[in-house]
C-alpha cells in the first residue's frame, strides 16, 4: 500500500512540476484565485491570517514540542518522536532545496499580506501536510475508539486544506504551489513511514 501511495504521489508531483516548469498553469491558477479571493471579507481574511500563521514556524515548532512531550513522556515513545522530529525537520530541508530548483516567483496579483522567498512548492503547505499526516500516524493506535479516529482524520484533514487555502485567499501562492505541497508532503511522509516500520521490524528480530 505504501508503495501505490509513493508511486502515484512522485507521478502527481512529477506531473504537476512539468507543468509548471513550462508556465501551462496560467488558466488554472488564476480561476481557482479568482473564486477564492472572491470571497474576501474583514472576517475571511482575519481567519486566512490566523490559518497561515498555525502553519508557519512560529506554531509549527510550539506543536511540535507539545506533541513530543507527549510522546515521550506520556506515551514512552521515544522512536516516534524520532519520527515526528525528523519527519518535520526533513520536510522543511526538502521545501527550501525544491524552491531554489524551481525559482517560482510569488503571484504577482492582489496579496492581503507580503512575503518573500519563491513560490513553488508552499512551505506552509507541506509544513501542514507533514506534521497533521505524522501525528494522525503517531496517534492512530492510541485512540480508544472508531469514533475519535475519524474525528483526528476529519481534523486533520480540514486543518490541511484550510492553511493551504488561506495561501491563496492571502495572494501569496499559486494553487499549484499548494497541490505541489501536497504532492511532494505525501511522498515525504511515505518514505519516513516506511523507513520508521523497517527500523521497528529490525529492532524486534534482534
Amino acid at each position: 500500500m505504501w508503495l501505490l501511495v509513493l508511486l502515484v504521489a512522485i507521478a502527481g508531483f512529477e506531473g504537476l512540476s512539468i507543468l509548471v516548469s513550462r508556465n501551462q498553469l496560467k488558466q488554472f491558477d488564476a480561476s481557482i484565485i479568482d473564486v477564492v479571493q472572491g470571497w474576501e471579507s474583514p472576517t475571511l481574511t482575519k481567519a486566512a491570517k490566523l490559518l497561515s500563521a498555525v502553519g508557519s514556524s512560529s506554531v509549527t515548532i510550539p506543536l511540535i514540542i507539545v506533541v513530543a512531550v507527549v510522546l515521550f513522556i506520556v506515551l514512552k515513545h521515544r522512536k516516534e518522536l524520532i519520527l515526528l522530529i525528523g519527519g518535520m525537520l526533513g520536510s522543511t530541508l526538502l521545501n527550501e532545496l525544491l524552491k531554489r530548483l524551481y525559482h517560482r516567483a510569488r503571484p504577482d496579483i492582489h496579496r492581503i499580506i507580503e512575503q518573500e522567498g519563491f513560490s513553488f512548492p508552499s512551505g506552509h503547505s507541506m509544513a501542514a501536510f507533514t506534521f497533521y499526516g505524522l501525528m494522525t500516524f503517531l496517534l492512530w493506535r492510541h485512540l480508544p475508539s472508531q469514533r475519535w479516529r475519524i474525528a483526528l482524520l476529519v481534523f486533520s484533514g480540514c486543518m490541511i486544506l484550510s492553511i493551504g487555502l488561506s495561501r491563496i485567499y492571502l495572494g501569496v501562492h499559486y494553487p499549484s504551489d499548494v497541490i505541489g505541497g501536497y504532492w511532494i508532503s505525501a511522498c515525504w511522509i511515505a518514505v519516513c513511514i516506511r523507513l520508521f516500520r523497517r527500523s521497528a521490524r529490525v529492532r524486534e528480530s534482534n
